[in-house]
């Protein structure tokens, strides 16, 4: 492993994985602009962007813990890069069926459902290199550096696939499988070296070994959970167009700033915990960040103001950022090597479940609440948490240091 550098690229194969991070995410940005707007074209059916959504999450559900136990088994680069190549090829044929003019709305929800077994198996494994990049007492800053590239690509994605856009759908397919064949060359240039873990016993090679782990250790089941349920409870991401238009009195342009906000929150707060990471009671720290993610969503249903809703949502992706950082690193640094792929993966998943059915529960009590109580409701629940869950795991509270 190369030596550390106080840089924010902390050694050389860290700056590829990074690279590889940035450019994998920025693609699928790119791609989801693509492929949304080109349903869309097509249908003209709301119900049809949904289903695209549901067929991209829906190999989450079904495979994540299969990708967690093929990670722990297999050479984690190599499944990456077969991801990588995966992902290229998918978006090569999206292009070709783009620019021929036999794309088609079944067409789509297949590639949308490709897409989402590729991620499903290379994001869980990706994260689970990390440790093997980069010293024992670097991974909190890496994870920090690491999370600012994913929230560049959420910022930046999006608004270069809507400009490549302006050349047809294909030119995005493109750009996007030259993204991921590049994203495959750079992984390659990680000095990373796979050593199979001998199993202790039978249940540790079990597909649902990652489950009993986190079960059994108190400190990430907190963590993982409290994620899972502030986000669930205090998101409010779907309501953002309804705010934007009857509250706020905003158009296009006002949303997008909007959507844009927790991002540039999150981003600022990842690059700041790069230079200046956790080091001292990282538990009180996480608590008070995911309390402050419930006061700012509270301040934000509240709002009248386009400028002081910005400021919450910055606030929110800022104090969010800090807790995932904090998971991370303890997913990261709590799990022996040979199960990394299998509790990356529960991960992954609580990840994805958290921020759909969140949406969901949004949109419920909106409905039976109305627009602004149900905001309020699940900024309230979100406090609620925090202080059910200091009872409930008070290892996870009096955490000091995230390297123990």
């Amino acid at each position: 492993m190369p030596a550390s550098s106080p840089g924010f690229f902390i050694n050389r194969d860290f700056a590829f994985y990074w690279c590889v991070r940035i450019f994998t995410m920025a693609a699928f940005q790119m791609l989801a602009v693509a492929v949304g707007w080109q349903i869309y074209d097509l249908s003209r059916s709301a119900m049809d962007l949904g289903m695209v959504g549901l067929a991209g999450f829906l190999p989450a559900l079904l495979f994540v813990l299969v990708a967690g136990h093929v990670a722990d088994r297999y050479n984690r680069r190599s499944i990456v890069q077969l991801c990588n190549v995966a992902q290229c090829l998918i978006a090569v044929a999206l292009g070709l069926a783009s620019w021929q003019g036999w794309i088609s709305r079944e067409g789509i929800f297949v590639a949308a459902f490709l897409l989402g077994i590729t991620k499903t198996f290379g994001s869980p494994t990706l994260a689970a290199m990390l440790p093997a990049i980069v010293r024992t007492d670097d991974l909190p800053r890496a994870v920090s550096a690491s999370s600012a590239a994913m929230q560049a690509a959420i910022i930046s994605g999006p608004a270069l696939g809507g400009l490549a856009y302006i050349g047809g759908a294909e030119a995005v397919y493109s750009i996007t499988a030259l993204m991921y064949a590049l994203s495959a060359l750079l992984l390659g240039m990680v000095a990373y070296v796979h050593t199979p873990p001998a199993p202790v016993n039978k249940e540790d090679t079990s597909v649902f070994a990652g489950i009993a782990f986190i079960r059994r250790n108190p400190v990430l089941l907190g963590a993982i959970s409290l994620d899972l349920f502030a986000v669930l409870l205090g998101g409010a991401t779907a309501l953002l167009p309804i705010f934007a238009r009857d509250i706020l009195q905003t158009g296009p342009w006002g949303l997008g700033l909007l959507r844009a906000a927790p991002a540039a929150g999150a981003l600022l707060m990842s690059v700041w915990l790069a230079r200046f990471p956790l080091n001292r009671q990282v538990g009180r720290i996480m608590f008070a960040a995911v309390a402050v993610f419930g006061f700012a969503t509270i301040v934000f249903a509240l709002s009248t103001s386009l400028l002081l809703s910005m400021a919450a949502l910055s606030v929110l992706g800022a104090s969010d950022m800090i807790s995932v950082v904090v998971r991370s690193s303890l997913v990261q640094l709590e799990t022996p090597d040979a199960m990394r792929g299998r509790v990356n993966a529960v991960n992954f998943l609580f990840i994805g479940a958290s921020n759909q059915l969140g949406e969901f529960e949004s949109g419920a009590t909106a409905a039976l609440f109305g627009l602004i109580p149900a905001v309020i409701i699940g900024g309230a629940g979100t406090l609620l948490v925090v202080v059910l869950w200091m009872r409930w795991f008070p290892a996870l509270a009096g955490r000091d240091k995230l390297v123990a």
